[in-house]
């Protein structure tokens, strides 16, 4: 049994992506990645200016009179959602945690999806694949999706994204567009993602709190690891504390920016504000940005 307030969190998230896939997302979305190629239609009689090539002769001889191959873009997509459920999530200066803020990025991904007839799938992380929903259509299937996202309790704390993307890589068969919503505080994962990219197409959404990047003067402060336990004792009034923290926090996301640069992998940076539409104004420009580039 679902709790009542899963169900109303569920339907708060459904009523807040809607109206911005609606609005915004959905023309941008369905722009910004094509489908798997050209499928058959029908045939139909053949008239002066189409394409000689086109023509299918084993109708033409049963009819003694030329019919043509019609072929329409195959749209429908399979996008599969790839989502850390560490609990690193559970970290939240600002109006939401970074766990909720990613689960309602993956509604919003999911409604877009659906919007456009694809098929949508999830795959939720921790140290461990911890869940798999094969690929579906329909907005029964979507809130299926989104509940899992929101009541979903993860068995370990830990995070290995190379894991889940050899997993995914094992089983999906179709090709398909996997956005990867993670903070990627997690171990070396280039391998696996590089194979993915190969046979799918693959999106990074790294999703950061800002005092996990700047840490203020509020003098002596508990640190705690959210995935491990452990906790440290460090003094914030420090100036070289907080400029060493700082750079190694720009350090290490520069270095996954590169790595996501050299492997051609689209990459979306998603920094938790005060205000919901300013949090998710960064995906929205991604999307506009790539239906421009492909038009």
């Amino acid at each position: 049994m679902i709790p009542k307030e899963v169900l109303k969190k569920v339907k708060q998230i459904e009523i807040r992506t809607t109206g911005i896939v609606n609005s915004v997302l959905s023309g941008a979305y369905s722009s910004s990645f094509k489908g798997q190629g050209m499928e058959f239609a029908e045939v139909r009689e053949y008239v002066p200016g189409d394409e000689i090539r086109s023509i299918d002769w084993n109708v033409t001889a049963r009819h003694g009179t030329p019919f043509i191959k019609k072929f329409v873009e195959e749209r429908e997509q399979t996008v599969i959602l790839v989502v850390d459920a560490s609990s690193s999530g559970e970290f939240g200066s600002q109006s939401e945690m970074k766990g909720e803020v990613m689960a309602t990025i993956s509604a919003l991904l999911a409604f877009s999806a659906t919007s456009n007839n694809d098929r949508v799938g999830l795959l939720i992380f921790t140290s461990q694949v911890e869940m798999f929903i094969p690929p579906k259509k329909g907005r029964k299937h979507v809130l299926r999706v989104i509940r899992e996202l929101l009541y979903f309790k993860p068995k370990e704390r830990g995070t290995n994204l190379a894991l889940a993307l050899e997993y995914l890589n094992k089983i999906l068969t179709r090709r398909a567009v996997v956005f990867v919503v993670s903070d990627f505080a997690t171990g070396d994962f280039e391998k696996p993602i590089k194979l993915l990219q190969r046979k799918h197409e693959g999106v990074a959404i790294t999703v950061w709190d800002p005092r996990e990047r700047d840490i203020p003067d509020v003098g002596f402060i508990e640190l705690e690891d959210a995935e491990t336990g452990e906790i440290i004792l460090v003094d914030t009034s420090d100036e070289d504390f907080r400029k060493t923290f700082k750079k190694e926090a720009q350090k290490e996301s520069s270095q996954l920016k590169r790595m996501f640069r050299k492997l051609q992998i689209d990459f979306v940076e998603i920094v938790i504000q005060p205000k919901y539409d300013d949090t998710i104004h960064p995906l929205l420009e991604f999307f506009r940005k790539r239906a421009a580039k492909l038009r």
